[in-house]
């Protein structure tokens, strides 16, 4: 692999030159895509289609059935294993901090042209080309920069899938990471024919039962710490089933500690329902939000082996609940410079 570009104007040009240039890509993002790398992932494959360009998408067959609210998405050039040619294109990860939260491992041979498009300031820079753009307000919104900059008109397809991106990762343009541009971008999307009630009850209503009934649980289990910095819940297997919910259903839960009074940290943890076999160990999801920015929760993140933005992040632990707790209070006393 050549050596890492740096973000930027240089790096915006050399991507669109690949491009412009490469004709077969195939276009991956991370695992448990969310709205902004599903969003990203299908917008980019429109864009490579209307330039004429063979491109394929890939998502692993365990990522679905999808969360029920990114259901609506229709993958046509969609693959779960990879094409016969795959060694020949040019890989585009999208929304990709790390290059191992792709399970496709052929991408990460030696020698591998990798365009690294994405909007996380933790990005390990493991591309050939590396267009990192930290101040976009998600990757949707860098995609949508280089769909104008190579002149392909939004088709409705590319318009619902870039929106979705953008209102996701700006939590319905609530984030502080939702500037000007993201505003210019909404209303250009608009124009092209979102109908934004439509994607609105699409992503926060029509919600399963189910999904009421596991928030039900999460607001029962909430405990606060430190004089409320630290809003903790937690999600158990046993919660899942009594609840009948589907893992994805936990979504949205956090954003509720998140709006506590007094809240600098919000924390959920659920068990992983993959690993409940009897006697597994009960590994865990650990979701983190900050509320005001004086906690840096991609640095606690980083610490238990994960990542993300400087408002969201998250990571997967073993640790039972009591330690857990112990490590986010201890990490979030350390960049308060506060005793607990």
């Amino acid at each position: 692999m050549s050596a890492a570009v740096d973000h930027g104007t240089a790096s915006r040009e050399l991507v669109l030159d690949e491009l412009r240039e490469a004709t077969r890509f195939i276009l991956v993002t991370h695992e448990n895509p969310d709205g902004d790398a599903l969003g990203s992932l299908v917008a980019m494959h429109e864009v490579l289609t209307a330039l004429g360009k063979d491109s394929v998408m890939f998502m692993a067959a365990e990522e679905f059935p999808l969360p029920y609210e990114y259901r609506f998405f229709v993958f046509d050039g969609l693959v779960s294993s990879p094409p016969p040619d795959v060694e020949t294109r040019t890989v585009i990860f999208l929304d990709c901090g790390n290059i191992d939260r792709n399970p496709l491992e052929v991408v990460k041979r030696r020698g591998a042209r990798i365009l690294n498009i994405d909007h996380h300031h933790d990005n390990t820079r493991f591309g050939t080309v590396d267009h990192v753009v930290e101040e976009a307000s998600c990757t949707a919104e860098i995609v949508w920069d280089l769909m104008r900059a190579l002149g392909v008109r939004a088709t409705p397809t590319i318009a619902d899938a870039l929106y979705v991106g953008l209102v996701t990762d700006t939590g319905k343009f609530m984030y502080e990471n939702t500037g000007i541009r993201a505003h210019v971008m909404a209303a250009e999307l608009v124009e092209a024919g979102v109908d934004v009630n439509a994607i609105y009850r699409r992503l926060y209503e029509e919600m399963p039962f189910s999904k009421l009934e596991l928030l039900g649980r999460g607001l029962a289990n909430i405990r606060r710490f430190d004089e409320g910095r630290l809003t903790f819940t937690q999600l158990s297997r046993e919660d899942y089933a009594a609840a009948g919910a589907e893992e994805s259903y936990s979504e949205g839960v956090i954003d509720h500690l998140r709006s506590v009074q007094g809240t600098l940290v919000a924390a959920m943890a659920r068990e992983l329902l993959a690993d409940g076999a009897p006697g597994a160990a009960r590994r865990k999801k650990v979701s983190l939000r900050s509320t005001d920015g004086s906690v840096d929760v991609s640095a606690i993140a980083r610490a238990g082996g994960g990542g993300g933005h400087r408002q969201a992040a998250g990571f997967t632990t073993d640790l039972d609940l009591d330690a857990l707790v112990v490590f986010l209070r201890d990490a979030i006393a350390d960049q308060l410079g506060a005793a607990r």
